[in-house]
């Protein structure tokens, strides 16, 4: 027998639910772009929040984070895919290992 979720609880599974289903309609309606401009609204708000509790340096770590993907980007249209695919191999695992929780 599993006990009632607590509001809380409730709170963070209606939240998920949601993240889960708008980028759902978003990846339907504009696809893959749609997708990762919903995660952009999300994680410009996630930062927002972070500034606001005085970790102001998240906006240096997003920062540095969108140099390395530029330059990945920019070696990749050079022909050089290494920096590309080290990139990407290692998002994965930090993303598989660590989930984000809501």
């Amino acid at each position: 027998m599993t006990r009632p979720l607590t509001s809380v609880e409730r709170q963070r599974e209606s939240r998920l639910n949601w993240r889960r289903d708008e980028e759902v309609r978003a990846r339907e309606s504009r696809g893959e772009q749609g997708a990762m401009e919903f995660r952009l609204r999300v994680t410009r708000a996630e930062i927002a929040k972070e500034a606001k509790a005085g970790r102001t340096d998240t906006w240096a770590g997003f920062a540095l984070v969108l140099q390395l993907f530029r330059t990945a980007i920019q070696r990749r249209a050079a022909g050089d895919t290494r920096i590309w695919n080290d990139l990407l191999q290692y998002a994965e695992q930090v993303v598989k290992a660590h989930p984000p929780r809501d």
